[in-house]
């Protein structure tokens, strides 16, 4: 039995490999028009359309080949490859879109390492204003909200994707409410770890809005359960008796909870 699973998954490799090669020519076809400087336009499909169906007739094959495709991109990033590794990184999707790992590494390596790579190509940044590295890093924070939204239409209810959306929002643009707005979809979906809602509240306050960060946090404190240390019941607290302080509320305005 072992001997004929060992068998099995050398025969599916070698007809993922078998249909590697024989796509060599479509695989140019894919590639070569992104290898030029416009591949990091954020006007431009990472991959070709008809990627996807290039491996659709190997059904259960399919993670074989996208596994083989991301490791492929893997080379090419060690390289600084930066259109193959764009490309690969839209292609390894397109073959199995089911893995989330994919979609999460990918956008993060289309947020951050990309642009550090397009500056370094056009000097480094002691040489490269800072206006232009902001550019670049605009540009391909895009890219990566794309991949992440292409990501949701297979994952819509990852609370995974919107946290990576909203760290992009947050790090890469500079966009503090469009990130606290991803903070608080994160925290809707099913399974999303406590710090997205404080994070929701924290950037409310950082934007002025704190009524509303107070009214959020009142909400969800008496959601979160105190024998958890990750769920941050005590930080919350602290952080609706500061709220409190700030908006000058009169004691009888403020939050009672259940166990004071």
């Amino acid at each position: 039995m072992l001997f004929a699973n060992v068998k099995s998954k050398l025969g599916a490799l070698m007809v993922v490999f078998t249909a590697l090669a024989v796509s060599g020519r479509a695989w140019e076809w894919m590639v070569t028009p992104l290898r030029d400087e416009r591949a990091t336009s954020v006007e431009r499909p990472v991959v070709s359309p008809g990627a996807g169906a290039l491996f659709g007739w190997l059904g259960g094959f399919r993670a074989l080949a996208a596994d083989f495709l991301w490791l492929r991109m893997h080379a090419l990033w060690e390289t600084r490859d930066l259109p193959g590794t764009q490309t690969l990184i839209g292609l390894t999707t397109a073959v199995d879109p089911r893995p989330i790992y994919f979609w999460l590494n990918g956008a993060r390596i289309l947020a951050y390492d990309l642009p550090a790579w397009r500056i370094g190509a056009e000097g480094g940044y002691e040489t490269v204003p800072v206006e232009r590295q902001r550019v670049i890093e605009a540009e391909q924070a895009r890219l990566a909200l794309r991949h992440i939204a292409a990501a949701r239409r297979v994952q819509p209810a990852s609370a995974t994707l919107w946290i990576e959306q909203a760290n992009i929002e947050l790090n890469r643009l500079h966009d503090v409410a469009a990130a606290a707005e991803s903070y608080r979809q994160a925290w809707a979906q099913p399974g999303a770890p406590y710090y997205a809602a404080r994070l929701h509240a924290e950037l409310l306050r950082r934007l002025g809005r704190k009524a509303e960060a107070y009214a959020w946090l009142r909400a969800l404190h008496p959601q979160l359960p105190g024998h958890d240390e990750g769920a941050g019941a005590v930080l919350v607290l602290t952080r609706i008796r500061e709220l409190e302080r700030e908006l000058a509320m009169s004691p009888p305005e403020t939050y009672q909870p259940k166990s004071e």
